[in-house]
């Protein structure tokens, strides 16, 4: 038995196997290293000399939040590897996050550190594999030993990858379906003599059932209003949350209103009209395209069973026919 597993760890495909995992291991420990400085006590000496008592009070009695942020503060020294270096890319990142649902300030470390995880979760199972069940004997090529190593590596990393962009396109599709509702629902809560302010908290509410996404980014335009924040940047802001166009047209509708001084149920009126034109156009253009989609269907599934009832007998009494003819001169 020890022989045997001596055997297999001494094979060229192990041996590749296991270089490769110890090549990724070291550079993970010198990418670990590279920020593990210890802080300076005199800093953290003029700090806390900076600061109140006040100040400090308020810090301990805030002790017990800061320690729901352990995982957090562990992959604070891997910043630098876990995030973009880019601020375009960082801005990029964190867009895409906030689009696909996930509000966090380090939605996008924790993003990458779970490719990191899974994927180095996924190559420790394929080594696992590999190593104890030594799947093709003691004369597997390089390639069948390989696979069970980078098949688990490459889902592991992806994973997280193919989630993100599922959620991102649901909330997309969610948002664009229910925004001409949600203008409807603001157009009569304007004409009924509400505020805008309170047109949209009231949307919010009424949109959580069947929109959720989009209910929680009118919530948040809410909260930022009652924060004393401008209605405009803040529904600019939403437009760019949202990555929607009909919502950044929304909001230059409400500009162009404030602007020049109109009724702001006016312009809600001719852009919901316009919104439910819209809808009504995606709704025709699907159904016209729908026939040709039907075509490869019909011509797979009804052309070869016409052409076998059709043809089928005559094809059948051809063969009989020649069969049982004698062609002796």
């Amino acid at each position: 038995m020890s022989s045997d597993l001596l055997a297999n760890l001494t094979s060229l495909p192990v041996l590749i196997a296991l270089s490769l995992a110890a090549g990724v291991t070291m550079v993970l420990l010198i990418l670990m290293g590279r920020n593990s400085e210890k802080p300076d006590p005199l800093a953290r000496l003029k700090e806390q000399a900076r600061r109140g008592p006040g100040e400090d009070r308020t810090r301990l009695s805030r002790r017990s939040a800061a320690d729901d942020s352990a995982l957090d503060k562990r992959l604070e020294k891997f910043k630098s590897f876990l995030e973009p270096t880019s601020q375009t890319q960082m801005d990029d990142s964190r867009l895409k996050m906030i689009q696909a649902g996930y509000h966090g300030k380090n939605a996008v470390r924790d993003f990458h550190a779970a490719k990191l995880i899974l994927g180095m979760g996924g190559l420790l199972v394929g080594l696992g594999f590999v190593l104890l069940l030594h799947p093709g004997g003691e004369d597997a090529s390089i390639f069948a030993t390989a696979m069970p190593v980078l098949v688990p590596t490459l889902l592991g990393y992806y994973f997280p990858i193919y989630w993100v962009n599922k959620r991102h396109g649901e909330r997309q599709t969610q948002i664009t379906r229910g925004f001409p509702d949600a203008l409807d629902m603001l157009l009569i809560c304007t004409e009924a003599g509400q505020s805008m302010d309170q047109s949209i908290n009231r949307v919010a509410k009424e949109l959580k059932a069947g929109y959720p996404a989009l209910a929680e980014e009118f919530e948040t335009v809410s909260h930022q209003v009652k924060a004393g924040m401008d209605r405009l940047e803040v529904l600019k802001e939403m437009g760019v949350r949202c990555g929607n166009n009909d919502i950044k047209s929304f909001v230059t509708v409400l500009i162009q209103s404030a602007t020049y001084g109109t009724s702001v149920a006016d312009a809600l009126r001719v852009y919901a009209g316009e919104m439910r034109d819209k809808r009504v156009m995606l709704a025709e253009e699907k159904a016209n395209i729908l026939p040709t989609k039907l075509t490869l269907g019909t011509m797979m599934f009804t052309v070869p069973p016409l052409l076998i009832i059709l043809v089928g007998p005559s094809v059948y009494g051809v063969i009989e026919m020649l069969s049982t003819a004698d062609f002796s001169l």
